[in-house]
């Protein structure tokens, strides 16, 4: 297997020269078989961090899936970051199937998204191990711009030797996602619910939610529950019922008319912490983030009979 530790010593030349002809397979899986401060200790260092980057971002096409990149249109501009200053800056344009490598792009340059993170953090989600969902979530990636071109990006990458996608970061478990937003601020919650980014966590919480209700529990059970969910910048409102009957539960979209025991209003971003364990739906209710309308007991009971998913 390859072996990036031979870049530890190497300057410039050297690195363009290693990492042009190395196989990509390799290099994905030498970048995975390093950790953190190895990989820093490597391609961090000034002599050949900007050869390695360039040299990764104009390699990227020959390890992407065909089918996923081919839906992908727009420029994205990576800028990656220690602290708050910008290290490197690099764009990748998507064009009819084709990915194209713009070194060192201009700040003032048209993009239509901006992927900030760090110089590690970037290699991890390029070479297909990190999620992009979770480390948005997380606060380790900022998006600002077009956040479905960015999510795209992230699962683009397949598995070395096989034409597996290797993670896609529309599918979020919520475990993953309880553990990811476990110390982020409020208010960094607040402007992730409020991005491109929101139906996909919406919806992917609420279409595993039925996997964590406890059967035990719900033997005997029978309850409706609807969500009213704010603060999406379009101002529309988000409906969604719950309902529970004799153990299982099933989740309806929209607003149907059905009758239903009790409505829970609240933002966004607090459904997201209520439905990860980082809200008490009792201390919801008493601090009014949670708005309740009709029977209070019957939207507790629900609570009472979901596992709620706990971080790692």
């Amino acid at each position: 297997m390859t072996d990036l530790a031979g870049l530890r010593d190497a300057d410039e030349p050297a690195a363009r020269a290693f990492l042009a002809e190395v196989g990509p397979e390799d290099l994905v899986a030498a970048i995975h078989a390093m950790s953190d401060d190895d990989l820093l200790s490597v391609i961090g260092r000034e002599e050949v961090r900007t050869a390695a980057v360039e040299g990764i971002i104009e390699r990227l096409h020959e390890y992407a899936v065909p089918e996923r990149l081919a839906v992908l249109h727009g420029m994205v501009r990576f800028d990656l970051v220690r602290g708050t200053q910008v290290l490197e800056r690099h764009g990748l344009e998507f064009l009819e199937g084709e990915m194209t490598a713009r070194p060192h792009l201009a700040a003032g340059e048209p993009v239509d998204v901006v992927m900030t993170t760090s110089l590690v953090r970037f290699l991890r989600l390029v070479s297909g191990e990190a999620n992009a969902g979770l480390e948005y979530l997380a606060g380790h990636l900022d998006i600002e711009g077009d956040a479905d071109l960015a999510l795209g990006i992230g699962g683009i990458f397949r598995v070395p030797g096989t034409g597996r996608v290797a993670v896609d970061p529309r599918l979020l478990d919520p475990v993953d996602v309880a553990t990811a937003i476990g110390h982020v601020p409020a208010a960094h919650l607040r402007r992730v619910m409020r991005s491109g980014f929101r139906p996909v966590v919406l919806g992917e919480i609420f279409r595993r939610l039925p996997e964590f209700v406890n059967a035990s529990k719900a033997r005997g059970v029978d309850l409706a529950v609807g969500f009213r969910l704010l603060g999406n910048p379009s101002g529309e409102i988000e409906r969604y019922v719950v309902r529970v009957h004799d153990g299982v539960a099933t989740v309806e979209t929209g607003d149907d008319g059905g009758d239903r025991d009790a409505t829970i209003t609240c933002e966004g971003h607090d459904y997201l912490r209520l439905a990860t364990g980082h809200l008490s739906p009792l201390m919801g209710v008493l601090k009014g983030q949670l708005k309740v309308k009709g029977d209070k007991a019957k939207a507790l009971q629900l609570s009472a009979v979901l596992d709620i998913p706990k971080s790692h």
